[in-house]
Formats: C-alpha cells, sequence, structure tokens
C-alpha cells in the first residue's frame, strides 16, 4: 500500500476508534466506511476493515451488520485482489456488490496511489 494511502487509511482507523470511544457511534462507523473505501484493493487492510465493522456491529448487537459482515469477510479475503466494487462503503446496509461514488477527498488520495 503506497504511503500516502496507507496514512489515510491508518487516520480513518484512529479517526473510527476515537469517535467510538466519546460515543459517537455513527461518525465511528462513518471513519470505518472511509476506511474500506480506501483498503479495498489491498486484501488484508480490506479484510481488516470488515472485521472492524463486525466487532461494530457485535457492540451494538445490529444483527444485520453482523451477518453481512461474516458474509463480508471471507469475499475480502479472497476477491479483493481481483475485483472490488470501487466506493462501495461496506456496511451491512449496502449491496456487497454496488459500486458507489468515491467522495471528492478519497478520490484524490486514491488517484494518487495508482502506479
Amino acid at each position: 500500500m503506497p504511503l500516502a494511502l496507507r496514512d489515510a487509511y491508518l487516520a480513518e482507523l484512529n479517526a473510527a476508534e476515537s469517535d467510538w470511544f466519546a460515543g459517537q457511534h455513527q461518525s465511528s462507523f462513518a471513519h470505518l466506511e472511509r476506511a474500506h473505501i480506501l483498503s479495498q484493493k489491498h486484501t488484508l487492510a480490506h479484510t481488516y476493515v470488515h472485521w472492524q465493522m463486525l466487532r461494530f456491529g457485535w457492540a451494538k448487537r445490529d444483527w444485520r451488520e453482523i451477518l453481512g459482515q461474516l458474509l463480508r469477510l471471507p469475499a475480502a479475503l479472497t476477491k479483493s485482489r481481483f475485483w472490488v466494487p470501487m466506493g462501495n462503503t461496506g456496511g451491512a446496509n449496502v449491496s456487497a456488490i454496488k459500486p458507489m461514488p468515491v467522495p471528492e477527498d478519497l478520490r484524490a488520495i486514491l488517484g494518487d496511489a495508482q502506479p
């Protein structure tokens, strides 16, 4: 993972954790969604975000999120290098195969990360 992309990914994960402990759960999940967009083409990072989303679902006792992430984890492990629906936010509230618009600020980071 290129350095600028890794830094942005880690910043989103840190913000998600910080917001979670501050009780800002919706904001926390939004940061996980942004980390998901950034990590989609990087198997371990992508899988880690789905793991964090599963933990979020478990902590909130959100069975839809738990089931959704249990289905997405194996796909992240096996499909990330071959195909991803770009921009997909990764939560159980969206189709796992639906491409979505990439936020402008993330588009700049992802554009810089391309070879």
